[in-house]
């Protein structure tokens, strides 16, 4: 193996620098060229490729996004399309290719892997952790603790003036980063999309629990099926008519940001494990982390089976979240 592409695709993560830079030098311990990518899929098709060098990747594993770039690509997925990404791959030369992203970028990554006949790794980089078969995704810990701070700055204003407020995260149909967030924070309640939201029971429950309260903070799992913060308001109002509620959006702030220690040591290792990977002839496979081991996973699972939170609302929530 002489030379090894390297995408980021889809939507950023915190610590996708730092894989970045573990496969790039890697790469040069093992005497192979680790070949940049940049834009994802869109600059496979176009060619965008860029030979990585030691001072690419020196002093980037604090920063947050990727120094590759990142785009979406529906184009990739038609066929004719695709011919262009593995024209270009077999004129550069490259043998094998690590693909840092969320199921989208790995569905790619799993087409790609059979019409370009190269071995292929996938990275879970997404702050969603909705893949299956890993109990961590990179940049994940890190949008946690953004949100779990955003939220203690809205309880200090919401206990200020006895108010209610919804705050809504991302994670798309994934309810991990509400779920987690709320219990770290001490949320008073949390709707995510894997259970069923009564909104009459969360109105009586914000009424009992408010009875010499000042505050309640509500986590809203954007994915959630009676819809996002603000709906969930407008729904809850009538119930609510004696209470300030209001709704706080954080959008793409937790994405943003210096990835914690967890997300640059997952990233890390991470990285030198698909590099490995690679010269083994290994292919369609995810590295993923299962206490605190790194594991190997069929790319086509890490896709197609559903990774759900491990804790119920209904029996184990009302135990971990503040009554």
């Amino acid at each position: 193996m002489k030379k090894i592409g390297i995408l980021t695709s889809g939507g950023d993560a915190p610590g996708m620098n730092a894989a970045i830079r573990a496969i790039t030098k890697s790469a040069m311990h093992y005497g192979i060229q680790a070949i940049g990518i940049r834009d994802g899929f869109e600059g496979l098709m176009k060619g965008r490729f860029v030979n990585m060098k030691y001072t690419d990747v020196d002093n980037i594993i604090q920063r947050g996004g990727t120094i590759l770039g990142s785009a979406r690509c529906p184009e990739f997925k038609n066929a004719e399309a695709r011919k262009s990404a593995v024209a270009n791959v077999k004129e550069a030369g490259i043998d094998g290719l690590v693909v840092i992203g969320g199921d989208g970028s790995f569905r790619g990554a799993n087409v790609l892997a059979k019409e370009v006949d190269i071995p292929v790794i996938g990275l879970p980089g997404t702050i969603d952790n909705d893949l299956y078969g890993t109990d961590s995704t990179i940049g994940y810990d890190t949008a946690l603790n953004t949100i779990v701070e955003a939220v203690d700055k809205i309880r200090d204003t919401a206990t200020s003036h006895k108010r209610v407020f919804l705050v809504e995260v991302m994670g798309r149909d994934s309810g991990f980063l509400a779920l987690n967030s709320a219990i770290a924070s001490g949320a008073e309640s949390v709707l995510i999309p894997e259970t069923i939201t009564d909104i009459e029971a969360i109105a009586a429950q914000i009424k009992s629990q408010n009875k010499g309260r000042r505050s309640s903070i509500i986590i809203v799992a954007e994915g959630d099926e009676e819809g996002g913060a603000m709906e969930i308001m407008a729904k809850l109002r009538p119930h609510l008519e004696n209470f300030k509620l209001r709704t706080t959006i954080l959008g793409h702030i937790q994405r943003g940001g210096v990835p914690s220690y967890f997300d640059r040591a997952l990233a890390t290792r991470s990285g030198i494990m698909a590099v490995e990977l690679l010269m083994a002839g290994k292919t369609e496979k995810m590295v993923g982390v299962k206490a605190d081991e790194l594991i190997t996973v069929d790319l086509k699972d890490a896709i197609e089976k559903k990774a759900i939170p491990k804790v119920e609302r209904e029996e184990l929530l009302a135990k971990l979240l503040t009554k």
